[in-house]
């Protein structure tokens, strides 16, 4: 089923077309040395899962773990450094990252093996496609940071913070499981409460099942809506700048 705003068509889970994130296989790479990082993801070892590998952990993550816990999802964890310590922090959770870009996926890998991070993996995928990866209500948080603007009208559908993205957030996360986000953009920030009962044009639809728990105007100089944040890459830059971070946190009713 297509869901409005999306990029492409979305075919139903489970149905012949297969998972709808579809990774370069390896014998479809012809030029290994444009991109060492694309070989280089798929042979660094059990932190790091190339996507084919990541689809076949929907529904048994805890099994990949080695632990039944709380998962707990970054999408775009960037270099690594939320992530890493994340986890580091909340050794009764497991962690998993979710990052496109092949270099960054592997710089996050050997960020949770310096740590030696039993309860933290990286895995490259799309965020268009978590069905792929989740099944719903199985989340207990998820965390969006610094994601791409697009602040033009016309990449309106290349946005992740858009109300089919809300909706899948919605479906994954359990009850009493957050969504938290930061961003250096603050429309990024505050179309999310409109996005809730509406579409990206303003037209009424049924409201969401997630509550703002609350908002800030600059987490680099006041406190996140939430306890114990853990600063990003790119918060740390802005911080230095005296440039603010926009947060708002959201709850699963």
């Amino acid at each position: 089923m297509a869901v409005h705003g999306r990029p492409t068509p979305q075919p139903n889970i489970g149905s012949d077309d297969g998972p709808r994130f579809k990774d370069v296989a390896p014998d479809e790479y012809t030029n290994a040395d444009a991109n060492p990082y694309v070989m280089g993801h798929r042979t660094y070892g059990p932190t790091c899962l190339p996507a084919s590998e990541a689809q076949q952990q929907r529904g048994k993550w805890a099994e990949r773990f080695g632990q039944e816990a709380q998962l707990h999802v970054e999408v775009g964890s960037g270099n690594g450094i939320f992530l890493a310590e994340h986890a580091r922090r909340n050794p009764q959770w497991n962690v998993l990252g979710i990052e496109l870009r092949y270099k960054r996926v592997v710089l996050c890998a050997k960020k949770i093996d310096t740590l030696k991070l039993k309860n933290a993996l990286i895995c490259r995928y799309n965020a268009y496609y978590l069905d792929d990866l989740f099944l719903e209500g199985s989340l207990s948080g998820i965390y969006v940071h610094h994601p791409d603007p697009w602040s033009k009208t016309r990449h309106e559908k290349n946005r992740l913070i858009s109300r089919w993205f809300l909706a899948d957030c919605a479906r994954f996360l359990k009850p009493g499981g957050w969504l938290r986000m930061k961003s250096d953009h603050r429309d990024n920030i505050a179309r999310v409460e409109g996005l809730l009962a509406h579409d990206s044009e303003g037209n009424p639809l049924p409201p969401l099942p997630l509550a703002i728990t609350g908002r800030s105007e600059d987490v680099t100089t006041g406190l996140a809506p939430w306890p114990d944040d853990i600063e990003t890459n790119f918060q740390a830059k802005f911080r230095k700048k005296s440039e603010p971070v926009y947060a708002i946190g959201l709850i699963r009713t």
